[in-house]
């Protein structure tokens, strides 16, 4: 399966790999290892069913990162019969849109949801409410609060650059 890391995969990563508070080598690589694997789990891939020529059940391999991929891949080992490819829905999704996936892109930043957009009422162009019944979560958050720019005053009106005043 081939892997083309995510800006904030890479992030997650580095931040274990900065952690001073590590007090092994080995504690590192399992979280790193941990981490990725739950990065792996979020991640919607594919799968390439397969069928003989004389209609029997083939082979099923999997899993691939696109469909492109089981495609290519499919091809340059010739099997033979007839061939498909069935995108499979993570169970690390599935697990986020009910359980919550907080600090995770797509998903809620209100620190006690973490769910899904799917899980959030229509309220106009956005999200409101999160039907999750045991999250209290009142808007959905796109966007990481903390994260956010402080915009720049407003230059004041009549003020112009470069000019003297009178």
């Amino acid at each position: 399966m081939r892997i083309t890391p995510r800006a904030y995969e890479v992030k997650r990563v580095v931040d274990i790999l900065e952690d001073p508070m590590f007090d092994s080598p080995e504690q590192m690589a399992k979280a790193v290892i941990k981490e990725v694997g739950d990065m792996l789990q979020m991640r919607d891939l594919y799968v390439l069913t397969h069928t003989w020529e004389s209609g029997h059940k083939g082979l099923n391999m999997g899993p691939f990162g696109s469909s492109a991929e089981a495609e290519a891949f499919a091809k340059k080992m010739s099997f033979g019969g007839t061939g498909r490819v069935v995108p499979i829905t993570s169970s690390g999704i599935l697990l986020a849109n009910h359980d919550g996936k907080t600090s995770w892109p797509g998903y809620c930043w209100e620190p006690e949801c973490g769910h899904s957009p799917t899980n959030h009422a229509v309220d106009g162009a956005s999200r409101g409410k999160c039907h999750i019944s045991t999250c209290n979560c009142a808007k959905f958050l796109k966007d990481d609060p903390s994260a956010k720019k402080t915009k720049k005053p407003a230059a004041r009106k009549g003020a112009s650059k470069g000019v003297n005043e009178l």
